[in-house]
């Protein structure tokens, strides 16, 4: 059995205490350790493992990623929420996500998986995390598991998309930028048509997004972009803003850039 105090430690890293441990337990069982074990003890029941837990939590992680997609980007078509969903409940994603809570010093595998390094198998862990979901849910229903879905998983992942791309169809930048925005109390950007120009069946259209600092008069900073639409102008102005307010929660020393290109320091 896992030690108390690893089932305690993990429970604190999921923000969540169980009430039937013995659930989180066989979510982190593998099939080698309870087979070995119903070996050991011939005529015994069958041992638990986290085969059937894993099945649940893939659908439930699906469902919540599926609803979050469709509330936060009500303007993508099927085909982009779907490949937008198959990239957040994909192993290379889910991957990173169980290395984070540190999923490999908890699992309980058998002598074969242990000696051949399981605790770092992608496959074991993906299988894991998602069973871990799935006693989360039979343990305290769908709130837990929301909730660490959107704070492990999905809304870390939206924001870096949203500052990198990776050619994924997040280009709601405006949206990602509320969300942000909300999320922090702040007061929404204003969009400004600053320019128009080109024959009409070729305009240009430069657009700024004007962010207001939350406690003083002003401009804190202004993204600036031009496009073919004003949408798409709008959407790289506000691109800019995200990476403007993700390097300043990063610590680094950052620059306003006004109209005209003059800087001024924060």
């Amino acid at each position: 059995m896992t030690k108390p105090a690893d089932i305690a430690a993990l429970q604190e890293a999921l923000g969540y205490s169980f009430s039937r441990t013995e659930l989180l337990d066989q979510a982190l069982t593998h099939t080698s350790l309870a087979r070995e074990q119903e070996a050991q003890a011939a005529g015994a029941a069958r041992i638990g493992d986290n085969e059937q837990l894993e099945f649940l939590g893939d659908a439930i992680l699906g469902f919540i990623v599926s609803g979050e997609l469709f509330q936060r980007f009500p303007h993508f078509r099927e085909g982009e929420l779907s490949k937008l969903r198959a990239h957040l409940v994909s192993e290379k994603h889910l991957i990173q996500v169980a290395k984070e809570l540190n999923l490999g010093v908890y699992l309980r595998l058998g002598r074969g998986e242990e000696n051949s390094g399981g605790r770092h198998k992608t496959t074991l862990l993906v299988d894991a995390l998602e069973a871990v979901l799935a006693a989360l849910f039979l343990d305290g229903g769908l709130d837990p598991v929301r909730n660490l879905v959107l704070r492990n998983i999905l809304v870390p992942e939206l924001e870096n998309l949203a500052r990198t791309g990776h050619g994924l169809p997040l280009t709601d930048y405006k949206s990602a930028l509320q969300e942000k925005l909300q999320a922090t109390g702040r007061s929404q950007p204003t969009y400004v048509l600053v320019e128009t120009r080109g024959p009409e069946h070729r305009k240009i259209f430069t657009v700024e997004a004007r962010l207001r600092p939350s406690d003083i008069p002003g401009t804190e900073f202004v993204g600036r972009a031009a496009g073919s639409t004003k949408k798409e102008a709008e959407q790289d102005a506000a691109r800019q803003v995200l990476e403007y307010l993700t390097a300043s929660r990063a610590g680094h020393e950052v620059y306003a850039t006004g109209v005209g290109g003059q800087d001024s320091k924060l």
